[in-house]
């Protein structure tokens, strides 16, 4: 092989560009081989890129340091070469050196953009077609990227140059030639594309955290190509008609989305996030001009795009499609707009060809299936069902669901609503209809089947209906998501309880789902049951069905009526009930709001009473001990479960309690009941003793009903978990997120800069910069970095200003890695050029690391300057003279000669490592309270430490608060709310200034980690003193035991990231030193010798005016005497009342 590479090397440096030619193809065959060519890349770069070749071995040798890596030096080659073949006189050589400007990297990028800016606005509008092409398509690719708007952040200079060939690439779109027209299109594409997507910067390596600065510079690019295609949007669309086929369907995505922005004002909000002001206020007649407008352009473009649905290309008509719908739902948006593309994309479902779009189609078909009239809405339902039954992956099939089930309530509520309202019913609008599908229906009434989509249907349905209960969000602008609000509030607005009524059909129609055996999983069945407590509680079902003369509504007796017939049939059910486990919590959805007192008395002795049949299914639940997986299984769980089912039922009705009571000893003399149950069996024995004695008091057992079921939040104190708990938990994590997603997203960052009343905190903090070099240093040095959790990547920006007075040459910047850290390169560390450093000028420059586990990392940075940079030797040993008659030369015949830079002795500036926060290595994780302390005593790693931090006495005081509007003793922890760190719960008392603190994270890797904080300040007034020292217990546990090992190894470290160096670390010898300092004290104190001061003697009132002088009756004594600030005041009240709840509470609940 190094035979080989030096045959390669000699044919590169001959004049002969057939030999040159083929040895670049060679090397190009061995890279694709997967064989190492970079010893080759540096003749290539000397031999072809930096001196005169032709456009054919140009191309070749610019494919091939493509395919490998380069150093820093090999870099500047490639950019001097370009530099030179921009001023070239064959126009395809200048084609070809275009082409890899988009590959050169970003620290070097900007200097040579904006170096090579003439030559470049001259190659756009060059007589070459094939030029124009090159430049056109490389800063169509180039400029959209990530990296490019962070360097027009700091240049002023390269911001204008970008701008203006954004307006040069968006006039190329009326290109006389089809090639730059179509590239010109793209372009713009993909700007509008990286708005929202950033896929071209992450397809580069160059995805990086957009800040505030960057986000308006791309909104000014984008509202101005915007506003450009609206303008020449006639233009455009005729422009597209006459280029080929192929290449019509670049032109639509760019049509589509300049239109669509301008006609929802989304220009107008880019335009506000760019500090431009908007447009002036207009009068009302052309406001109405300009509506009017807006709504025939969209007309306009529709009918432009409407034939390209009969395509026989399959790519043009998806392309075709997806964008119609998007245009579907604008202001003056038609159902028409909507239906003929749905349609087109349903008949790509079959063909061969499409088969790997199918996800796709069927995002684009769910989505948009409310812009659809309601016929077309309902006919639609079975076939999508089938279509999202095939889907592979789970959230899209999860996302699907949620809005097929939306869909479909919201065209229950608004036919009923439509009905309500005199207006001819819709057959088949029901809920009903999504399970009229033979298969759909074949799996709902199978006991024992495999099919996971079953579990999935029901519990998406009915969380779905659980979002109709809660207040609707308000959308502001129109659109799609505005018509599903708008159906929703003119179904519901009639009564508070008419989303009841789709719910009833959802419990009705599922009801099969009780009976099924899906192998240990239970979170379909819970959602179902959970559902069906909530329409029981709110009816009030176990006070029977209300009758008119009480104020009943017939729809409401209607649903009494249903919901009890219902409950009966499910109480039919529980002998085909699977497992216990099952059968226990519909014994607990049903004992509570069962109709007891309905019973009929002449039927207490045949076995299908209701009463009987449950309390027969409490005794097999008690007694299971034939199952053999009881050990496996959570039948502690089960038990106590139906042993409050036993107590809901008996202290309603005295012949429950009678059957009950029988069933209770027998399992209280049993070995099955442990001391526990044993206990609670007495207490429940108690209750129902009491009422057998005093029938007429029957209600003291049991209050109001709660309509709770504890199962599927975990509020029981007994809680075990087997292995179809972990895919409940999937699955419940699966619905709850497509659900929360489609109904309450959350609002984005454009949202958020665009509202005026946003919170701050919603959006990100500026990061903190962080010196690196000492202050007698040459170059000042400070670096901040930005995260991507989504990712798992990290950009450390770096500023270096040259303090000295002279010009440096060249400085660069050498960057190593400390820890889980690596470049997008795989190089083992990154060396960034930085030439022609001006005194007091900043330079940026930025690195993008990933990482690669939960582990303190940091990057090391070393600047070295050249002093003697610039001076340049001849290779043969000659000196400069003579360069200019060389340099003349070379435009006739090839220089031989090659001449490289002096570097001499570089100058070293070791600066400081830049350590990245482990806390930046988590990102929030929202969960409930009753979540967070379920899985907190199931997390393996645990670890305590404990901290403290001082506050001001005078801030002591009860009631004082800080200017964040928290107690002041709480200031140490005030950073907590800025860090990536959810608050699930917080417990304050501020009358002794104790706390606790909780708070849930996951490593960007999956690990949990939850942290409680526990602490108190005491106020010692007794001793004389008062102490302003918070004392904090930190107890973190987490799911791995590396995430606690690497937060052990730098503690002070951890602390001082996640409290912003508020609070210290104390140490054991430190706490019990204090604590024996105070003892002392307190001792030293009691010690002290007492001092009686006798009482000065009364003086003579003047003004006693009594017969005996000295003989007035003594005064009474005052409160108003004491000197007692507000505060103390407020203080005394607020102990006094704490005393007397305390006194209260104990008399009550106090056991005789």
């Amino acid at each position: 092989m190094d035979q080989v590479f030096a045959q390669i090397r000699s044919d590169l440096s001959s004049n002969d560009g057939l030999r040159q030619a083929q040895a670049l193809l060679a090397a190009l065959q061995y890279s694709a081989a997967g064989k190492d060519i970079s010893s080759l890349s540096r003749i290539a770069c000397e031999e072809i890129i930096a001196s005169p070749a032709s456009a054919v071995c140009k191309k070749l040798a610019f494919d091939l340091i493509r395919s490998t890596r380069l150093t820093a030096d090999q870099w500047e080659i490639v950019c001097r070469g370009v530099k030179n073949d921009f001023d070239f006189q064959d126009s395809d050589v200048t084609a070809a050196a275009v082409s890899i400007v988009a590959a050169i990297p970003s620290w070097r990028l900007g200097k040579l953009i904006i170096d090579c800016s003439k030559e470049i606005s001259n190659c756009l509008v060059d007589n070459n077609p094939n030029l124009r092409y090159n430049i056109v398509e490389t800063l169509g690719c180039l400029l959209a990227r990530d990296d490019v708007v962070t360097l027009c952040e700091s240049n002023v200079t390269l911001l204008e140059r970008v701008s203006t060939w954004w307006k040069q690439i968006g006039q190329s779109m009326l290109d006389a030639s089809d090639a730059v027209s179509k590239v010109a299109f793209e372009g713009v594409g993909r700007l509008f594309t990286e708005f929202s997507t950033k896929r071209l910067s992450r397809l580069a390596g160059d995805k990086l955290i957009p800040s505030e600065a960057s986000l308006a510079i791309r909104s000014a690019w984008v509202s101005a190509m915007c506003r450009f295609v609206w303008e020449k949007r006639d233009f455009l669309m005729a422009r597209s008609l006459i280029l080929p086929v192929e290449n019509f369907r670049a032109t639509v995505s760019p049509l589509v989305f300049a239109v669509k922005a301008v006609t929802t004002g989304m220009v107008e909000e880019m335009q506000a996030i760019t500090g431009q002001q908007g447009s002036p206020r207009s009068p009302l007649e052309e406001r109405d001009f300009v509506n009017a407008e807006r709504i025939l352009g969209v007309s306009d473009l529709v009918s432009h795009l409407v034939p390209f649905l009969s395509s026989l290309d399959p790519a043009l008509v998806f392309e075709v499609g997806i964008n119609l719908l998007s245009l579907a739902d604008v202001p003056g948006g038609k159902p028409e707009w909507a239906s003929a593309p749905i349609m087109a994309l349903l008949n790509l479902w079959d063909r061969q060809e499409f088969r790997a779009g199918r996800e796709s189609i069927v995002r684009a078909v769910v989505k948009n299936l409310q812009l659809l009239d309601l016929h077309m809405q309902v006919a639609l339902f079975k076939r999508l069902l089938v279509m999202v039954r095939n889907l592979r992956v789970d959230a899209d099939r999860m996302h699907a669901l949620a809005c097929i089930c939306r869909t479909a309530l919201c065209v229950d509520l608004f036919s009923k609503e439509s009905v309500r309202r005199g207006q001819k019913p819709l057959p088949g609008t029901d809920v009903t209809s999504l399970f009229e599908d033979p298969m759909t229906k074949e799996d709902l009434a199978n006991v024992s089947s495999n099919s996971l989509f079953r579990e999935e249907l029901v519990a998406c349905l009915v969380e779905s209906c659980f979002q109709l209960s809660l207040p609707l969000p308000r959308v502001k602008s129109t659109g799609s998501e505005s018509r599903v609000i708008g159906a929703l509030a003119y179904g519901t607005g009639n009564e508070v309880m008419n989303w009841t009524q789709s719910a009833l059909e959802v419990v009705e129609v599922c009801r099969p789902c009780v009976k099924w055996n899906c192998e240990g999983r239970l979170y379909a069945m819970d959602c179902y049951l959970k559902l069906l407590v909530r329409l029981c509680h709110i009816y009030e079902t176990r006070a029977g069905v209300k009758k008119s003369k009480d104020g009943a509504s017939p729809e409401q007796i209607l649903a009494e009526t249903r919901l009890q017939a219902l409950q009966r049939q499910l109480v039919k059910d529980l002998s085909e009930v699977s497992t216990v486990r099952l059968r226990a919590r519909i014994i607990w959805a049903l004992a509570e709001h069962f109709d007891l007192e309905g019973l009929d008395p002449l039927l207490a002795d045949d076995p299908d009473d209701p009463l009987n049949i449950m309390v027969e299914h409490i005794h097999t639940v008690l007694f299971n001990v034939d199952n053999a997986t009881v050990a496996a299984t959570n039948r502690l769980q089960d038990v106590q479960a139906i042993l409050v089912c036993s107590q809901h039922l008996g202290s309603r009705n005295v012949r429950a309690a009678q059957l009950l009571t029988k069933e209770l000893e027998e399992f209280r003399s049993s070995n099955l009941a442990d001391s526990v149950n044993k206990h609670q069996c007495r207490l429940i024995l108690q209750v129902f003793k009491h009422i057998t004695k005093h029938t007429d008091a029957k209600w003291v057992g049991v209050g109001a009903p709660t309509g709770d079921y504890p199962f599927t939040h975990h509020k029981l104190s007994v809680e075990y978990f087997d292995g179809s708990a972990a895919q409940d938990r999937k699955l419940e994590d699966l619905v709850h997120t497509a659900v929360q997603e489609l109904w309450r997203p959350a609002p984005s960052e454009l949202a958020l800069l665009t509202n005026k009343n946003v919170d701050v905190t919603l959006l990100r903090p500026p990061p903190n910069c962080v010196c690196l070099s000492g202050s007698s240093d040459p170059c000042y040095v400070e670096a901040y970095h930005l995260t991507d959790p989504s990712e798992r990547r990290l950009t450390l920006h770096l500023k270096v200003i040259n303090m000295t007075e002279q010009e440096l040459k060249r400085v660069d910047v050498r960057v190593g890695l400390v820890g889980a850290l690596h470049f997008m390169d795989a190089q083992p560390q990154a060396v960034r050029q930085l030439q022609n450093l001006i005194s007091q000028v900043s330079i940026m420059s930025s690195v993008t690391v990933g990482v690669s586990r939960f582990e303190r990392c940091g990057l090391g940075v070393q600047l070295l300057y050249y002093p003697q940079y610039g001076v340049q030797v001849s290779a043969n040993g000659d000196d400069g003279e003579g360069m200019e008659e060389d340099e003349k030369a070379m435009h006739m015949g090839r220089h031989r000669k090659s001449f490289v830079p002096e570097y001499g002795e570089p100058v070293v500036l070791r600066c400081q490592t830049y350590w990245v926060p482990l806390i930046e290595l988590l990102v929030p994780h929202k969960c409930s309270p009753v979540e967070f302390f379920r899985i907190w005593p199931s997390l393996p790693a645990i670890m305590e430490y404990t901290g403290a931090y001082t506050y001001e006495v005078g801030e002591l005081k009860l009631g004082a608060t800080s200017e964040g509007g928290i107690p002041s003793f709480l200031t140490g922890l005030k950073s907590l709310a800025n860090k990536p760190f959810h608050r699930v719960c917080a417990h304050i008392l501020q009358t002794v200034a104790g706390f606790q603190l909780c708070y849930a994270a996951k490593s960007w890797y999956g690990d949990f980690l939850g942290m409680v904080i526990f602490g108190a300040s005491e106020v010692s007034g007794d001793l004389g003193e008062e102490t302003n020292t918070v004392i904090c217990k930190f107890v973190l546990r987490a799911s791995s035991s590396s995430l606690l090992e690497e937060i052990r190894g730098s503690l002070q470290d951890w602390l001082d990231n996640l409290t912003d160096g508020s609070v210290r670390v104390v140490s054991d010898e430190e706490m019990e030193a204090a604590s024996l300092s105070k003892v002392k004290r307190a001792l030293e104190l009691l010690t002290m010798p007492k001092i009686v001061v006798t009482p000065p003697p009364p003086e003579p009132d003047s003004d006693d005016d009594e017969l005996v002088p000295g003989m007035k009756p003594p005064k009474e004594p005052s409160t108003l005497s004491i000197n007692l600030t507000a505060d103390e005041i407020e203080q005394k009240a607020l102990q006094s009342a704490v005393l007397q709840q305390w006194e209260t509470f104990r008399a009550q609940y106090s056991v005789p």
